[in-house]
């Protein structure tokens, strides 16, 4: 659920623009321009499903929940805002659902209305309650299947026609499926994207004996520590010669590898699926791979990725053929007036590192949210600066042995340093030029957490000899803190 897509180098430039509703704008980023459109909410016009017509949040994810939140802070939510999402409930912090809610079920599982957002970040929980207290007109379980972007309208599955003014894209992601054919269909193979995912998975982990996990990725290491805590022989296959690739480094990953391992996971690196077997039932029964060999499993669970949900979006914006999603400039407007992406479904300028780049994960989901709605109503023009930030957390449910809590900031890129035993601290530096450009902090307390993002942004120049010297973590990342102040 949480990763990091990029393509070339951008030039930088948005100019000002008028946040007013009655007002027109315009700026260029590249050779495109961006105008936003009039807007008059009729009072009259009963031809419309949504009472709430100035803004429009398309989604139910973290993004939608955090943009809300925006909107009555800026007064401008009641009588104004309508969401429209594909789920049943309101907006949620999604990442629970590959965490605490497939603990097991005498181990205090995560369960709603526990986590709805904004309570991810600290902030006040928004359950269904909240958003009618607000002012906000929700519409639940029926997605938007169409725009007319000249018109201003959408239309829902179950033929809603709704009418906005400025339409905010939150739309997310939908996971990436095996085909039917292969037997990505069957009866116990899961998928998990939304509450209905994590509940049908939960239900199925209760009755399994041996689960296989496609993907060696966050899902897949995330949903192998849950069985752990069901007790379910578990076995994880991947096609890569290490867990989370596109991060650790081979010698990080081992460390992790060995810890799953201690817990009775098995793994079968570098295979490639054929296909998913089903019993006379239909039920899965095994996982086919290329080389010939079965695994059995009564119950699989597909981490293989996600696609950017831009449909039924497509037709009507730009979308970047590189990393996919829409593509949108530093206030994450999109090519066409009036309409935003934000959080996994906008490919946008990732201003620090100098590229555009679509970025999967809670932590943007929730601050591209805040930074567009604030753009869209007040006079901010600065652009978007993240900084990807990535973590994870797993076996921490009652009774685990050992709790497990990294987290990254910046970028993966030049030669890697790794400190520590992971005994249980572990941290990887990562130099190119001699400036530190990415840092990974496994068991860290909350003061050297807080350091990490620090280090990533200001990417200080470091001594490599005097760094690799490091008796510990501690003095490693004494050493790096030193060194902002030094380049300073």
């Amino acid at each position: 659920m949480a990763t990091i897509s990029t393509s070339v180098l951008i030039k930088s430039g948005v100019s000002l623009w008028c946040p007013r509703l009655d007002c027109q704008h315009s700026s260029v980023i590249g050779s495109r321009s961006f105008q936003r459109r009039n807007f008059v909410v009729s009072a009259s016009s009963s031809s419309f499903a949504n009472d709430n017509r100035e803004f429009v949040i398309v989604g139910g994810g973290n993004a939608a929940g955090y943009a809300a939140r925006t909107f009555v802070e800026h007064g401008m939510a009641d009588g104004k805002l309508c969401i429209v999402s594909k789920e049943a409930y309101a907006p949620y912090e999604r990442p629970a659902l590959t965490k605490g809610y497939l603990f097991p079920l005498d181990k205090k599982p995560a369960r709603l209305p526990g986590f709805h957002t904004c309570v991810g970040s600290g902030g006040e929980r928004q359950t269904p309650e909240w958003y009618t207290e607000k002012g906000i007109e929700m519409i639940y379980e029926d997605p938007v299947t169409a725009i007319d972007a000249e018109k201003q309208t959408l239309t829902t599955n179950s033929g809603k026609l709704l009418k906005y003014g400025s339409l905010i894209i939150a739309t997310g992601c939908t996971a990436s499926r095996f085909p039917e054919k292969i037997g990505g269909n069957l009866h116990g193979v899961h998928y998990i994207r939304d509450v209905a995912d994590a509940d049908s998975l939960v239900s199925s982990l209760a009755k399994a004996q041996k689960v296989v996990v496609v993907g060696g990725g966050y899902i897949g290491m995330e949903v192998a520590a849950a069985a752990v805590g069901w007790n379910l022989d578990t076995t994880v296959i991947f096609p890569e010669t290490n867990l989370l690739p596109r991060l650790f480094t081979p010698s990080l990953a081992q460390k992790y590898e060995e810890l799953y391992q201690e817990n009775g996971v098995k793994f079968i690196k570098g295979a490639s699926i054929k296909s998913l077997e089903a019993g006379p039932d239909g039920n899965v029964t095994a996982v086919k791979l290329e080389n010939g060999s079965t695994i059995e499993a009564d119950l699989v669970v597909i981490g293989i990725g996600a696609k950017p949900a831009v449909s039924p979006f497509d037709t009507a914006v730009n979308l970047n053929k590189t990393v996919g999603g829409i593509e949108v400039d530093g206030l994450f407007r999109s090519s066409l007036p009036g309409i935003f992406a934000v959080g996994d479904v906008a490919a946008f300028p990732l201003k620090m590192y100098n590229k555009i780049s679509r970025v999967e994960h809670v932590d943007h989901a929730r601050r591209s949210a805040q930074h567009c709605v604030k753009a869209l109503l007040t006079a901010q023009t600065h652009t978007y600066d993240y900084l990807p930030y990535f973590y994870s957390r797993v076996f921490e449910y009652e009774g685990s042995s050992r709790k497990v809590w990294w987290q990254f900031f910046g970028d993966n890129v030049g030669e890697a340093i790794q400190i520590g035993n992971f005994d249980p601290k572990i941290a990887t530096f990562w130099l190119d030029s001699g400036k530190l450009k990415g840092v990974l902090l496994e068991s860290g307390s909350p003061e050297e957490f807080q350091l990490l993002p620090k280090l990533a942004k200001s990417q200080p120049s470091i001594d490599k000899a005097k760094l690799q010297s490091a008796a510990s973590v501690e003095e490693a990342l004494e050493i790096a803190r030193a060194s902002i102040l030094e380049t300073a």
